[in-house]
């Protein structure tokens, strides 16, 4: 089914969900009257995530609807369509759309296009790590993630192999950066709150293991900081492994560069992302698989093409990529609306120019490590606070920071939940026809469906 050409006012076409899809299409709604153009956003979710909060999401610290919102919630005249982007055709400036539910593909028209299709986790082609480690960038990811780690424990509480005990309670990740951080500290979290529910596995043999190829942590960020969260989870009996870079995954565990092997059941994947395959397929100048954009984030030699977030190269002051973080992406959103605005109107854009106030990790524990203005760096408690509080501030809606806030207040009483809920799998979805009288999913004779 394809969209009817339109006599009517401008299309604007948003392709990704994301912090920068999200941020253009609200400031689009403000700046625009309804006459002067139309609006429309493609995501394959119905929701937005605060990725943020994703690893304490996997430690069981945080109820997983908490942390997102509905996209329909958010957005008033943007008219939203669910489904995954399958092709783009410049030169008819049409988009094709395969409806999430439904598969069915539709063509959507534009007249003004944003690419904000985002990133996806990078695996460089080593062997065995796509089939066999887990990843943690959706919310799928984290709820599988705490879900595995949950079944780890059980299986080790009735293994009375040594060796198997050993595999099944080491719990690597790989890549040190923020991602990594975090989620390795929040996992010692989560291990040390449901420890007494299993007491034949002591706390002795539970290894939280972080591998990062480079030499120190955090690499991106001031040195400071990459040694305080060093230490920090050392103290908290994260063993660190460092310049030492993975090379192959298989049933057993890791291969690394040096000839180690580190054996696990676990290997949570977050070495490294690269934006969405699609933007490969778009026969544009790219700068390490990202579409170059120019400073006022549109894409040369294309008008009414313009790309954002972590899929776009735009040029910093200095000439640099803009990181590709969340904190540039919800301002580039707003200049993006800005600029298509004055497009549609024939004024000039402006180029987006904007300096990081500062970059923080949460290591778990109630200890994070921050820095400021790129001079400053805060770490403790201190910096834990501030971490809790901005991000608490970030989160779209009251009703989201009232629940996440109460489920932060409710972690610091109560341990954390055990229960391993795999509502979506195929064997629970067997399981569960069974138990109601159906076999492998059929109904018995005589039986029917409503």
């Amino acid at each position: 089914m394809n969209e009817p050409a339109s006599p009517g006012p401008p299309r604007i076409l948003i392709l990704g969900g994301g912090f920068a899809g999200i941020a253009t299409a609200l400031r689009l709604e403000r700046l625009l009257r309804r006459d002067e153009a139309s609006v429309a956003l493609v995501s394959r979710d119905n929701y937005t995530v605060f990725t943020p909060m994703l690893p304490e999401v996997a430690s069981g610290g945080l109820e997983p609807r908490h942390i997102v919102t509905p996209v329909r919630a958010q957005l008033r005249r943007t008219r939203f369509h669910l489904g995954d982007v399958v092709g783009i055709d410049l030169a008819a400036r049409t988009v094709e759309v395969e409806h999430t539910l439904l598969g069915t593909r539709q063509r959507l028209a534009y007249d003004q296009l944003v690419l904000a299709l985002g990133s996806v986790t990078s695996t460089f082609g080593l062997p065995g790590v796509a089939e066999r480690s887990l990843p943690l960038r959706t919310l799928e990811d984290a709820d599988r993630l705490r879900n595995h780690v949950i079944a780890m424990l059980e299986l080790a509480d009735s293994s009375e192999d040594a060796a198997e005990r050993e595999r099944l309670l080491r719990f690597v990740f790989v890549g040190g950066g923020f991602t990594g951080v975090e989620a390795a500290g929040e996992m010692v979290d989560f291990l040390r709150s449901v420890g007494r529910f299993y007491p034949t596995v002591r706390r002795g043999e539970i290894e939280v293991v972080l591998v990062e190829a480079g030499s120190r942590l955090l690499p991106d960020l001031q040195a400071g900081m990459g040694t305080y969260a060093a230490r920090a989870l050392v103290r908290r009996r994260v063993q660190l492994i460092l310049g030492d870079a993975v090379c192959e995954l298989d049933d057993d565990g890791l291969r690394l560069g040096s000839g180690r092997i580190v054996r696990s059941a676990t290997v949570v994947w977050s070495a490294g992302v690269r934006p969405a395959p699609l933007v490969a397929n778009l026969a544009l100048p790219t700068a390490r698989r990202a579409l170059v954009a120019n400073a006022d984030m549109s894409v040369a030699g294309q008008p009414g093409v313009w790309a954002i977030g972590d899929c776009a190269a735009i040029p910093a002051a200095d000439g640099t990529p803009v990181p590709g973080t969340a904190q540039h992406a919800i301002r580039e959103g707003p200049l993006l609306a800005a600029n298509i605005a004055a497009t549609l109107r024939g004024r000039p854009t402006r180029p987006f120019r904007f300096s990081a106030i500062g970059m923080m990790a949460s290591l778990g524990g109630r200890r994070a490590v921050a820095g400021l203005w790129g001079r400053f760096v805060l770490t403790g408690f201190p910096a834990w606070f501030l971490w809790r509080s901005y991000y608490l501030l970030r989160l779209p809606g009251l009703d989201r920071r009232v629940r996440v806030a109460l489920d932060w207040s409710l972690d610091l009483v109560f341990p954390r939940d055990i229960a391993e809920l795999r509502v979506y799998s195929r064997l629970a979805q067997l399981r569960a026809a069974r138990a109601s009288g159906f076999r492998d999913g059929v109904p018995p004779e005589g039986a029917s469906l409503p």
